[in-house]
């Protein structure tokens, strides 16, 4: 057994902090890309975009993150394309943060009214041109919220990707714990870097929706 000291714990907890952040932008930024893209496929109605993005939602919200986490990593190895572990969960959680963002853009485009849509047609405004000019303005203040929301739950899904061996903050946990076998101690401090990390967010979060519910009336 390893001595540790409670400042050493915590010192080694906090060099893992930056990677934990480093994995959730990743995801966040290439899921709202990706989340992005099934949007705009599903709104303008390319053929078959409805049923295939549809699937793609089903299949990553039906699924759990870790087998999604397994499957990048030891599935995708089976089948001759072996990447890396940060590569495989940055791709994992991407597809996963995209499903779900996906959805919840859907849901703001669709709350709407079509009244807007028609009087954006009325100006001879093309498909792009609504989007851009007219329906994602007010979209996008209303996805404000639950997105900000959603990236908590991407921040915490990271901690997934301790499985395959990254070594965010979930892990570097672990490697202490095994070196001091002091397990309270060491997720408590863990626990504690997820809620500094996560609270501000939520709080933010709450504080917008409540900010564009009193701008509605």
């Amino acid at each position: 057994m390893v001595e540790f000291s409670l400042w050493d714990i915590v010192r080694n907890l906090l060099w893992a902090v930056p990677w934990t952040l480093l994995l959730s932008l990743i995801a966040f930024v290439g899921g709202g890309l990706v989340g992005l893209a099934l949007l705009v496929s599903r709104v303008a109605r390319w053929p078959g975009a409805e049923r295939g993005v549809a699937l793609y939602v089903q299949l990553f919200q039906g699924t759990p993150l870790l087998m999604q986490l397994f499957l990048a990593y030891f599935g995708l190895a089976l089948l001759g394309l072996e990447l890396s572990a940060w590569t495989a969960a940055a791709l994992a959680l991407t597809l996963y943060t995209s499903a779900y963002l996906a959805e919840i853009w859907r849901g703001c485009v669709n709350a709407i009214p079509k009244g807007q849509w028609e009087a954006s047609a009325s100006l001879a405004l093309g498909f792009g041109e609504q989007l851009r000019h007219v329906i994602g303005p007010q979209a996008f203040r209303i996805a404000i919220p639950p997105t900000v929301g959603f990236l908590v739950q991407v921040i915490k899904g990271t901690a997934l990707a301790s499985v395959i061996g990254i070594i965010e903050l979930t892990k570097t946990g672990t490697m202490i714990t095994n070196a001091t076998f002091r397990p309270f101690t060491v997720y408590a401090f863990v626990a504690l870097l997820y809620f500094a990390i996560c609270f501000p967010i939520s709080a933010w979060s709450q504080a917008l929706e409540k900010r564009i519910q009193r701008g509605r009336h």
